[in-house]
């Protein structure tokens, strides 16, 4: 187990928040609006136009379509940049062939530093920051994604600088999941936060877990600990916790138990799918993202090309 280097601070002067102008979308807004705040940083506001598939008919009559699709979008984008009026700020409508096309193009522009976005977790809606788009969004970001779940709304109101007192990292000890672990010690470090390090084995029978399975509780322990640099400025000694049980479940058992402001994952590309923490499966991501109280930030690992398309 190698132990994760530290560097300068995460440095965030550019934020591109990501809408399509629905309630998950507007959930997020006040906590981009808070993240600037609290690095001095300027939001780019993004909405995505995509094609609209047309069955036979008059070309001017899908000119209009075009038109007046258009207009909805620029009306409510009006109203986002009404609530950035006193912030550093840009506003864009851009159409593409697909949302990772256009905010892909989005972070190259605006040299973005961190992605935040609003999804609800559920599979199969219409809007496109609701389901698998917002997966691709985690799985193929070269910088670090916020999304802001349901479960957070009631809870932030934005109206200070977002400033997390409590960071909880989850990690299965992957190059992928690991990947994440540099964000959240300089996360904590910044804020003088606690920190929570997280380990879940999947197997419930304590016995049947230390004698079959590859890693022992004492060495989870040890490689969380390892996860930190000695010469780490944190205030205080960080915790650890290696529990048993489904993935998704224990990490927003100990968010809730540990009272986290913040939950750290990594994230990875693999055969096409995404996972995040322990046991790296679709599911974990989503099931967290969907049940959390707290935002959930997801760092893509070292095995996907920043530059692909």
């Amino acid at each position: 187990m190698t132990t994760t280097a530290t560097g300068a601070r995460t440095g965030v002067s550019n934020i591109l928040y990501v809408t399509d102008f629905s309630q998950p979308s507007e959930a997020a807004l006040p906590f981009a609006i808070a993240a600037a705040r609290r690095y001095g940083a300027k939001i780019h506001a993004l909405h995505a136009l995509l094609p609209v598939p047309y069955m036979v008919t008059a070309p001017e009559t899908i000119a209009t379509s075009i038109a007046t699709e258009g207009d909805i979008a620029r009306a409510d984008m009006q109203k986002v940049e009404s609530r950035l009026a006193e912030m550093p700020h840009d506003a864009t409508i851009a159409r593409g062939p697909a949302v990772w096309k256009v905010i892909q193009q989005a972070i190259r522009d605006s040299d973005a530093d961190l992605v935040v976005l609003g999804t609800h977790g559920r599979t199969g809606a219409l809007k496109f920051l609701m389901g698998s788009v917002a997966e691709e969004i985690l799985r193929r970001s070269p910088v670090p994604v916020i999304t802001i779940g349901p479960g957070v709304r009631e809870f932030f109101d934005g109206e200070t600088p977002f400033q997390p007192r409590r960071v909880l990292f989850a990690t299965d000890f992957t190059p992928d999941s690991m990947a994440a672990a540099p964000y959240a010690v300089k996360l904590a470090q910044e804020n003088h936060a606690r920190l929570t390090l997280l380990h879940v084995l999947r197997n419930r029978d304590r016995h049947s877990a230390e004698q079959h399975a590859g890693l022992s509780v004492a060495e989870a322990i040890h490689h969380l600990y390892e996860a930190v640099p000695k010469d780490s400025e944190l205030w205080c000694t960080p915790d650890v916790s290696v529990e048993y049980g489904d993935p998704a479940r224990k990490i927003l058992e100990v968010a809730e138990q540990r009272y986290a402001d913040l939950i750290v994952l990594g994230a990875r590309d693999s055969s096409g799918r995404l996972g995040a923490a322990t046991h790296l499966s679709r599911n974990t991501v989503h099931k967290v993202v969907a049940g959390a109280r707290c935002p959930v930030v997801t760092v893509r690992g070292p095995g996907h090309d920043q530059d692909e398309d």
